[in-house]
């Protein structure tokens, strides 16, 4: 079941608040002009393993490809 035009929940939350948490918009910026969306996601998953959203979000893998997977 689709939530807000993503896949679920988490990878809506996820995505949120990639891109609009300063630090985390900034990296994923960066590391998406330098590596392109998909080397940047896995990049940003090895920078996040392990965490969640101040919302309880997993930051997996494919959440995070998912938010970046427009960018750049």
């Amino acid at each position: 079941m689709e939530y807000n035009g993503h896949r679920s929940w988490n990878a809506w939350n996820v995505s949120l608040w990639i891109h609009n948490d300063e630090h985390l918009y900034r990296t994923a910026s960066s590391l998406v002009k330098d590596l392109g969306p998909t080397k940047a996601a896995r990049q940003l998953h090895r920078l996040l393993e392990g965490t969640r959203t101040p919302d309880g979000a997993a930051y997996n893998f494919t959440a995070i490809r998912e938010a970046l997977s427009n960018w750049g």
